[in-house]
């Protein structure tokens, strides 16, 4: 019998499409010098990792297609994370059988955030399986945990020194010898930190490679369908904020989960990326502290703050990120320049929309900004991308501009056209709902919005404009 030789394949690092010969562009998503060579073990090795998988799954090769009518449209199982914030991005809790995968940058939080959910799933059987830190290291960053999880919990958390016989840590990067151990512990969910250090034997490349992070997620993702076991993959980011590896990993799993912020504010936001069993437009709030991180679970009162109080370029916008609605800080700085070429600068919002509503200001509303340096900022850190804050932004830089101070009980919403209109924006209910909740006394919103609004009684009087000069005229006068 012949024997099977490896061979040598050509391997995209954008995309993960693979050719037999190498080539300056990739065929399939047209990037240039992204084909990288790699070793493809013979197939009869590499069955041992799928027969591995398999013995770990329970499960036999003995798929078979089946009828719609054979197949149960019922809703997902859900595991509950005890995590509000995490259940919420989700979409309801972890799916059984699914892969998850969590990226950010180095040191965000991360493992803490993986750390401190799993020590509170006191009914479910966690594989914590670690390629970066030792036992030591998990031990000691789950007992600096364990006092916040208590306090969160009324007492009822585990603490890093209770018998906790649920949750398992194996300190191990070969995907043959986990698959080994879950073979032996059955676990209900299985935790890998991180994907980019987990290599197979049978593949010919160093653990983080393309060809490993390829092969050792498409494995990880067929046993989580053969045996129903959700798999929590953590991942690295590259320096342009994209998951390290291939692209072929985030078409693998069934969630990526963004997790994002920096280092130098309290708060994080867990973003979802792709979600198959929920929507994408969810956002969940953390605030990073000593002994871990907490839920905000009403961001608007941590975000505002009353040292403003009096000082221009402040105003308050009503934004929405997936169903949340929450209130923010604008602020802005419009001063002389110093040069011959005005500077523009934008902290935690698109600095090209400025630009455009810049242009609005000066050639709708009369105001010259050309000759002078014009900085915005979301305070908190947080990157906005709702159009609703568009009035608020323009509020804020004529403020710092004329230097007249914004109401305090003042908040608004809208977005502004090219032509100075004030354009309607989605869910008003929900936003005069919680500048209300919070005890504001006005909000602008658009004359567009205001349908059906006349008839309810909100404890907050809504003011409806059409045009940035109305909106002007209520605030400044």
């Amino acid at each position: 019998m012949a024997t099977i030789k490896d061979k040598t394949m050509y391997v995209c690092s954008e995309c993960g499409f693979d050719s037999p010969k190498w080539s300056g562009k990739c065929p399939s998503c047209g990037r240039w010098n992204t084909m990288k060579e790699i070793t493809v073990k013979a197939q009869a090795t590499q069955n041992a990792t799928a027969t591995a998988r398999m013995e770990a799954s329970g499960k036999t090769d003995d798929s078979k297609p089946h009828t719609l009518g054979e197949i149960q449209s019922s809703d997902y199982p859900r595991i509950d994370m005890h995590d509000d914030e995490l259940n919420r991005v989700l979409g309801g809790g972890l799916v059984q059988g699914s892969i998850v995968l969590l990226g950010g940058e180095p040191g965000i939080g991360k493992s803490t955030l993986t750390l401190q959910t799993v020590m509170r799933l006191q009914d479910l059987k966690v594989l914590y399986v670690s390629g970066e830190e030792s036992a030591r290291q998990i031990k000691m960053r789950a007992e600096r945990l364990a006092s916040a999880s208590r306090m969160e919990a009324n007492s009822q958390q585990p603490t890093a020194n209770s018998e906790r016989e649920t949750l398992l840590i194996l300190c191990e990067t070969s995907l043959e010898n986990i698959y080994e151990q879950i073979k032996k512990q059955k676990p209900e969910l299985v935790v890998i930190d991180s994907i980019q250090t987990i290599s197979s034997e049978y593949v010919d490349s160093s653990a983080g490679s393309i060809t490993q992070v390829r092969e050792c997620a498409a494995s990880l993702l067929k046993f989580a369908k053969e045996s129903g076991t959700p798999v929590l993959l953590i991942g690295h980011i590259t320096k342009d904020g994209s998951i390290a590896g291939p692209k072929i990993l985030e078409h693998i799993v069934d969630a990526v989960l963004q997790f994002e912020g920096d280092q130098h504010y309290l708060y994080r936001i867990l973003r979802p990326i792709k979600n198959r069993f929920g929507s994408t437009a969810e956002l969940g709030i953390y605030e990073m502290r000593e002994d871990g991180l907490r839920q905000v679970s009403n961001p608007s009162e941590l975000l505002l703050t009353d040292s403003h109080q009096g000082m221009s370029g402040v105003s308050i916008a009503c934004t929405i990120e997936g169903v949340r609605p929450f209130l923010i800080e604008v602020q802005a700085l419009a001063s002389t320049a110093v040069y011959g070429t005005p500077q523009r600068s934008a902290i935690g919002f698109d600095v090209r929309r400025m630009n455009m509503l810049l242009a609005v200001l000066e050639k709708r509303v009369g105001f010259k900004l050309g000759q002078k340096d014009v900085f915005l900022n979301i305070a908190g850190g947080l990157k906005v991308c709702d159009p609703a804050i568009d009035l608020a932004v323009i509020s804020a830089i004529l403020s710092s501009s004329l230097d007249i101070a914004v109401d305090r009980t003042v908040c608004m919403t809208g977005e502004v056209g090219l032509s100075g209109e004030i354009r309607p924006v989605s869910r008003i209910e929900q936003r005069i709902s919680e500048a209300a909740k919070l005890g504001f006394e006005r909000i602008i919103i658009p004359k567009s919005n205001m349908h059906g609004l006349e008839k309810r009684k909100w404890g907050i009087e809504l003011v409806p404009v059409t045009k940035v000069e109305e909106a002007f005229k209520q605030l400044f006068g």
